[in-house]
């Protein structure tokens, strides 16, 4: 009886439920995006999908994989700071959507001051952190004064967003691309300084603080969310806003402090990317940053926990790099985007998974009752 008393609060732990979901996600997709895989052609279905997981172990040279691997772990920083934005605000019972938005207005901000005022990393890091601020904190009055839905305001400044970051990085571009110049001639200073932690990845360059700074702002959001009086008072104004008003607690005040929070997160995860030199902005591009997505379903697939982002974000970024190392003289070139977006869609099904789980549960001992 103990026994089986023992098990059945196992199963009931949200943690191990969130767990058992996620990996449950995890196998579904690897499975769909297989067959889709032997349906295009089953001679390289099995090489594909294993070049997909493996990612930097697809290099047999260990200082190679470990180079990789830094670059990995260069992106997988500003996806966890959109996972964590998209958290965030969903903890309070808002989607922030527009989380794409405020990476391009973080992104536009930090390489702006960098290249054209050579400010420090650290300045072009708070600007951006600002900038994606403000954009969270516009929807936030829209939605807490007009009841403009957050998804609506949030898709339209995406594309405000991303049209007003090319005009302006349009004056800090190189002249012969599309792309803003290289930081590591035109301004090193504004580098985010890896501080000896680039030669445990094989000296690779774009390994930097960003990497431990983001994990430590995951635990941040985490005690503030779980141990703090402003944390319950915004999750409260999240489940019900009249009673959180009856309560005594501003509730339009919390709805927009949610979003400026959450904005500031994707603003310094952008920031935490174009500033390690891994990437450059490009004027032409007329998608918006596919990390505010990405960051939903690691959102997700972390159920919904900020600790659980940190694995969830490496996972996500481990198979969208891995998804470049499939034989593009087998498949077309987008079908490493495919199968990464599979694997991507089914890890925004833990949700679902864990309410089966406890209806099963439920069922169970109602049962044996």
């Amino acid at each position: 009886m103990n026994t089986e008393k023992e098990k059945k609060s196992f199963l009931e732990n949200a943690g191990v439920q969130s767990v058992a979901a996620s990996l449950l996600c995890i196998i579904l997709g690897l499975l769909v995006g297989y067959i889709v895989l032997l349906f295009i052609n089953p001679a390289g279905a099995g090489k594909a999908i294993t070049s997909i997981l493996k990612n930097f172990l697809y290099f047999p040279r260990p200082a190679v994989a470990l180079e990789y691997f830094g670059s990995t772990l260069a992106k997988t920083a500003p996806l966890l700071m959109c996972t964590l934005s998209i958290l965030f605000a969903y903890k309070v019972g808002l989607f922030n959507i527009g989380a794409s938005g405020q990476y391009a207005v973080g992104a536009g901000l930090s390489l702006y001051l960098a290249l054209a005022f050579q400010m420090p990393w650290y300045v072009c890091v708070i600007a951006a952190m600002i900038g994606g601020g403000i954009l969270g904190g516009l929807v936030g009055v829209l939605k807490a004064y007009l009841n403009v839905n957050e998804v609506i305001a949030g898709i339209m400044l995406n594309w405000i967003s991303l049209y007003c970051v090319n005009m302006l990085l349009t004056n800090v571009k190189e002249s012969s691309t599309t792309y803003t110049a290289a930081l590591k001639t035109n301004s090193p200073g504004a580098l985010i300084p890896s501080l000896g932690l680039d030669h445990l990845f094989s000296n690779n360059r774009y390994v930097t603080i960003a990497i431990p700074l983001a994990v430590i702002i995951a635990v941040c959001v985490w005690i503030l969310m779980e141990k703090t009086k402003l944390g319950y008072e915004l999750k409260a104004t999240g489940l019900n806003q009249n009673a959180a008003k009856y309560a005594g607690m501003k509730e339009k005040r919390n709805m927009i402090l949610t979003m400026v929070i959450a904005g500031c997160l994707s603003g310094i995860g952008a920031s935490f990317l174009y500033l390690s030199g891994i990437e450059q902005w490009s004027c032409a591009q007329t998608a918006v940053p596919a990390m505010g997505f990405n960051g939903i379903a690691a959102a997700f697939l972390g159920g919904l926990n900020p600790i659980g982002s940190v694995f969830s974000a490496f996972f996500i970024q481990h198979i969208t790099s891995g998804g470049s190392y499939v034989d593009k003289m087998v498949y077309c070139s987008q079908i490493s985007d495919l199968i990464s977006a599979i694997i991507i869609y089914f890890c925004s099904f833990v949700l679902f998974f864990k309410h089966c789980m406890n209806q099963k549960l439920k069922n169970r001992k109602g049962g044996k009752k």
